[in-house]
């Protein structure tokens, strides 16, 4: 069903096989199977150091990314828990600063699992589960945590007042439309109101709510607005100026929209009293912070070869319009994988007449758009590879984009695995 790479460690590998045949998420999203799986772990989420938790459609992760540079140069011992993976299933588990040893994780999920017999719990939550179990066991100052799917329902909301420093929202967007805009009573019926909505759901009493309200349309602003003022969260909303504070040079991630994210982590940590932080680490940290498959040039390597590759994994209209904005009509060969429950113009329009060519590729265990979805010129190949080599010998990048999946066989297929 998805790939979670594979272990010399038979016992490892036996827990990929089982997180395998997992579903990613529950049909209807909700709070009850975690924590009644958390509470048999000795609820380890009401254990944690401080944390930042960060929803969003779009750059959560790279908000995530920021959290970390900026809380590390203050010297600050960081676990983070973010998703998805793109090569190794360990990338999901951070702890203290580094990725989580494959001995440690199959015990790790060996107990999470015999906890979670007869609970049926998703991919997702026994997932988040096993963090939590190893983030409370783990001495460390800070986590960071990245809301899985929307936020409201998402299994990471478990979170409490008392464990949360701040929490915060990145860009807005229409995606995962099953989960979060399926009809329940007493919601926001506008889209945008609505996801919004789902997005805003992390926001607890007293913790302090950031964000990018310029970036949002006029209802998704006005629903935060009334959650914050019925939940008496303290909301802190970004200007324009404000989003610009980091400027060119400023910012390790290109793009403005990655300016944006460093711009919202650094707001999250000036928002709180918890975690003392000083200016100089918050600008260190935006120099420094790292994020794969985002507008990533791959080095030379056996997939890139010569040519210069763009890498990023994004996969929705607001994606797209940042790539587009960040290439700036760039002439560019777009080879492009994208599951099939996305719209398969989300990247392309926004690309416009900068696209020379659209080779489509398969997502490696994922049910995919064929060629066809992306119009009448774009050619299919079975891989990726094949598709770098069947592009023709000029001068034009690449950009490898339309899947986070997509992004990590990218990387692997270039010997670079996310450390």
């Amino acid at each position: 069903m998805r790939d979670m790479g594979s272990s010399d460690d038979p016992r490892v590998q036996a827990q990929l096989d089982r997180l395998s045949g997992l579903s990613i998420q529950r049909d209807v999203l909700g709070l009850d199977a975690v924590r009644t799986l958390l509470s048999r772990l000795g609820d380890p989420h009401k254990r944690l150091p401080p944390v930042f938790h960060v929803a969003g459609t779009n750059g959560k992760g790279s908000t995530c990314a920021f959290l970390r540079a900026m809380l590390e140069a203050q010297g600050y011992s960081v676990h983070v828990t973010t998703s998805p993976h793109l090569v190794r299933y360990n990338e999901r588990f951070r702890v203290a600063g580094k990725l989580i040893e494959d001995a440690r994780l199959a015990e790790l999920l060996e107990e999470v699992f015999d906890a979670a017999e007869g609970l049926g719990c998703s991919f997702f939550e026994i997932t988040i589960a096993a963090a939590f179990v190893e983030f409370a066991r783990v001495p460390a100052d800070v986590c960071v945590v990245e809301v899985g799917l929307g936020g409201r329902l998402d299994a990471t909301n478990v979170l409490e007042p008392d464990v949360l420093a701040a929490c915060g929202i990145a860009a807005l967007g229409i995606d995962h439309e099953k989960f979060l805009l399926a009809p329940e009573d007493g919601v926001p019926t506008e889209p945008m109101a609505r996801i919004a909505f789902e997005k805003a759901g992390i926001a607890k009493t007293g913790v302090p709510l950031v964000t990018l309200t310029p970036d949002y349309p006029e209802e998704a602003t006005t629903t935060i607005r009334k959650l914050a003022t019925d939940k008496d969260v303290p909301l802190f909303e970004l200007t324009h100026q404000n989003m610009l504070e980091f400027g060119p040079g400023e910012c390790s991630l290109r793009g403005e929209h990655q300016a944006f994210n460093a711009a919202l982590a650094a707001a999250m940590l000036r928002s709180q009293n918890t975690v003392p932080i000083s200016e100089a680490a918050i600008g260190t940290g935006a120099q420094s912070a790292t994020w794969p498959a985002r507008l990533q040039t791959l080095k030379a390597g056996p997939l890139a070869l010569g040519r210069r590759v763009i890498l990023d994994g994004g996969h929705n209209r607001s994606a797209g319009e940042a790539i587009a904005a960040e290439l700036e009509g760039m002439p560019i060969h777009l080879v492009i994988g994208m599951l099939d429950n996305k719209d398969p113009r989300s990247l392309i329009d926004p690309l416009g007449e900068s696209v020379v060519s659209i080779t489509a590729v398969p997502v490696p265990g994922h049910d995919a758009h064929p060629a066809s979805a992306f119009g009448q010129s774009a050619k299919g190949t079975s891989n990726l590879s094949d598709a770098m080599a069947m592009l023709p010998s000029d001068d034009y990048p690449v950009l490898i984009a339309g899947s986070l999946y997509l992004a990590g066989e990218a990387l692997k297929l270039n010997d670079e695995i996310p450390d």
